[in-house]
């Protein structure tokens, strides 16, 4: 099969390579010639260690060359260029064509998630998510993972997972891909919150109640737009924030840390401007919409106080503790 990755971040470059061990035609796009460079001359990227590029990967800037003749097109880019880069998509993209979203988050602005922005601007059917716990430099390294993956077609499941199954990557397959994304853009905004637990000196006990607390709270949110409640209980969701809020390894974690553990504003605002901290954007559109469609998720209201009203940190221990 030939599959086609838009993006060469971290998480793309960790796709790619369990593409390539399946053996399948893989094509990578990158809007920048120096990632393109980079990749063709060294076989690495600074971005994910461990990772090596195989020698049958096609490297390309060129979107149209990108997508040709590919059976599944991968979105693997930042949620932020998802507009932009489908807009340039559609004039190339065919009708036998599948998507596969595996970027989180949800559009600034709009309030849309990544499904919504791709329908809105190409008429296809066939798009599915891929979510769940898995940090792009364990997927190199081929230790088992399981994630969810979902799409109201049967047949851009099926097409999904024989691109990516393996014995060590793992998919469970739901038509919930409202759930699915829902889980993969708040589980970043508690991982915040976990961090700042840890922060503030509290052990992870504390951290299990916030999580189990969120856990009903992202239940109630998947129900009111329109998701399963059950999608809680998948990789998706209770398995990636499980991931997400106990890890160093995850940004949105360390940056929680900085607040909880009264870091200078300087070292704040130095980590936000040399890191990407995915859910710092997600905060401010799952608040807005929200607080738009009138849904009450105490969770994300204190946390979105806390990180940008300047509300006391002990409000989410006194939350907790109700």
């Amino acid at each position: 099969m030939r599959v086609t990755i838009l993006g060469t971040g971290a998480y793309g470059l960790a796709l790619c390579k369990i593409l390539s061990e399946n053996k399948h035609d893989v094509v990578m796009w990158t809007a920048f010639n120096e990632e393109k460079n980079e990749l063709l001359e060294t076989k690495t990227s600074s971005k994910l260690k461990g990772f090596k590029l195989d020698d049958g990967v096609l490297i390309t800037t060129d979107l149209k060359e990108a997508v040709s003749s590919s059976k599944l097109i991968v979105i693997a880019i930042p949620t932020a260029f998802v507009t932009d880069v489908c807009k340039e998509l559609k004039k190339y993209i065919l009708p036998r064509q599948h998507l596969c979203i595996a970027s989180k988050g949800i559009e600034q602005g709009t309030c849309l998630f990544i499904h919504d922005m791709i329908k809105k601007q190409i008429k296809t059917k066939n798009i599915g998510a891929i979510s769940g716990p898995s940090f792009a430099v364990d997927l190199v390294k081929s230790v088992p993972v399981g994630l969810a993956v979902a799409s109201k077609s049967k047949r851009t499941l099926n097409i999904i997972r024989a691109a990516f199954v393996n014995d060590h990557f793992k998919l469970y397959p739901t038509n919930d891909i409202i759930g699915i994304e829902v889980c993969g853009a708040v589980k970043n905004i508690i991982a915040i919150a976990s961090g700042m637990i840890d922060g503030m000196g509290y052990p992870i006990s504390t951290q299990a109640l916030l999580i189990t607390q969120s856990l009903h709270d992202i239940k109630e949110l998947i129900h009111a737009l329109g998701g399963s409640k059950k999608t809680i209980l998948s990789f998706a969701g209770f398995g990636d924030i499980l991931l997400t809020c106990t890890s160093e390894k995850s940004r949105n974690y360390s940056f929680g840390k900085l607040i909880g553990s009264k870091a200078s504003k300087e070292e704040i605002e130095t980590y936000k401007n040399t890191v990407t901290v995915e859910g710092l954007y997600t905060l401010k559109s799952i608040y807005k919409l929200i607080n738009n469609k009138k849904i009450d998720i105490p969770t994300i209201n204190i946390i979105h106080d806390i990180v940008f009203n300047g509300e006391e940190i002990d409000r989410l221990i006194e939350y907790l503790m109700i």
